[in-house]
């Protein structure tokens, strides 16, 4: 009897494990599509994490949709649907007529001051870690593209101080608006070159 008493103060206090499964990298990677050149998620996949079926998903979404402006959810057409199908595989959901929702990084943001709940709450804390892990990842990988492109930036830059510097200096020689139109010119190729580094 009195080890029942035990057994049972044990189970009260030892916490419960969830009886769901927190999304790791590899399952957020294979919901993540390009969508109009934008990382998105689908309703579908973000209402399966949060433990909701689509509908009620969406209609969480919708009594609260001052919260979501269009670069935070949009609904995808008919030909976009269909080339996700076709690259990803994914389900075309029994042919249902309505359009799937795509939420970028902001709107999924958003979407944890809404569902709420303990799952929703320990998914939302699951999210934000791992969209943190592959930001990081991202800026380790790019690193040295970054710092050479400053390199050549602050290189050029230093050029063309020089530059300014000898035309102030021969101005009053020669004609000035020839001297400073020239080397304008070159400053504005070579800058332009630099900054084109940095865009790609």
């Amino acid at each position: 009897m009195k080890k029942d008493v035990m057994a049972s103060a044990a189970e009260a206090v030892a916490p419960k494990k969830p009886e769901f499964s927190l999304i790791d990298e590899n399952l957020l990677k294979s919901r993540i599509y390009t969508i109009r050149g934008v990382k998105v998620m689908l309703d579908a996949d973000l209402a399966e994490i949060y433990g909701y079926n689509t509908g009620a998903f969406n209609q969480q979404v919708k009594n609260n949709i001052e919260k979501f402006d269009d670069d935070f959810r949009f609904q995808i057409t008919q030909t976009e649907f269909t080339s996700l199908i076709s690259k990803f595989l994914i389900s075309n959901r029994g042919g249902t007529r309505k359009m799937p929702f795509a939420f970028t990084e902001q709107g999924i943001y958003m979407l944890m001051t809404v569902l709420k709940g303990e799952q929703a709450t320990a998914q939302s804390k699951a999210l934000i870690r791992l969209f943190k892990q592959m930001k990081d990842y991202i800026a380790a990988e790019n690193a040295p593209d970054v710092s050479a492109g400053m390199v050549a930036l602050a290189t050029q830059t230093s050029q063309n101080t020089r530059d300014i510097a000898h035309c102030s200096r021969i101005c009053c020689k020669i004609c000035p608006i020839t001297v400073f139109s020239e080397i304008s010119t070159n400053m504005y190729k070579t800058s332009s070159n630099s900054w084109h580094f940095l865009e790609k």
